[in-house]
């Protein structure tokens, strides 16, 4: 599976490293740094599929750094993080050329989101659509869609149904599951599966003919009923 290249400049040490670790287990590799001279470093040592930038941050701000990139890769996306609401700060950033601006606070779900929205639409990331009985599940967007209704799903989530789906009619041990999408496997995880199990249910219960199966002591498999996935 594709990594892709993130640059987080970020001067709260914890968000950063929460943001790094939510991004890692999806299909982000993220460079953290914690002031605008590293970052300026970083820009200027290494390539990054996109960058994110905090804008209040020592020694030279977001801004600054967007700047700097715009000179030394003009071609990469990037998007501005604030804890500030001002229109002012907004349209400097789009005035930048950034790709987004993320108000704090906000949950990692959406900044993963944004990120794979702006790759999809600079044509750096490869889309992955599957069609599933009846209904559309764009992992990129973390989209699920049934006839008018969209529901988002968590970066989990869309990780664990597209396990399910690369083995559909096969089982897919519990094993497995936890330890590619946490790292490890005990029981108070395996609890946190079956939620998981559950609410993808839920997401699929508008077609009886799609089913997640429970098989005991082993795991999960997904049904289709005379249909295919695409």
């Amino acid at each position: 599976m594709k990594k892709y290249r993130v640059l987080l400049v970020e001067d709260d040490t914890d968000l950063g490293n929460v943001l790094k670790q939510y991004l890692e287990f999806d299909v982000f590799t993220v460079y953290h740094c914690r002031n605008g001279k590293e970052g300026l470093a970083a820009i200027k040592s290494n390539e990054y599929d996109i960058c994110i930038f905090d804008i209040m941050i020592p020694d030279i701000d977001g801004f600054g750094l967007a700047k700097q990139l715009k000179t030394t890769a003009p071609a990469t996306p990037f998007l501005f993080l604030t804890a500030k609401n001002l229109k002012e700060d907004r349209i400097k950033g789009l005035s930048l050329g950034s790709d987004d601006y993320v108000t704090k606070p906000f949950e990692p779900d959406e900044l993963a989101l944004r990120i794979k929205n702006i790759l999809s639409r600079s044509g750096k990331m490869e889309k992955e659509i599957y069609s599933l009985a009846s209904f559309e599940f764009d992992f990129n967007s973390l989209a699920i869609t049934h006839k008018s209704r969209t529901d988002i799903m968590t970066i989990k989530e869309a990780q664990l149904l597209k396990m399910l789906i690369e083995k559909i009619d096969s089982v897919v041990n519990r094993s497995e599951i936890l330890i590619k999408l946490w790292g490890k496997d005990d029981y108070f995880l395996g609890r946190s599966l079956d939620v998981f199990i559950s609410r993808l249910r839920k997401y699929l219960s508008d077609d009886p003919s799609v089913s997640i199966e429970t098989i005991r002591g082993k795991g999960f498999i997904l049904k289709i009923k005379n249909k295919d996935v695409l």
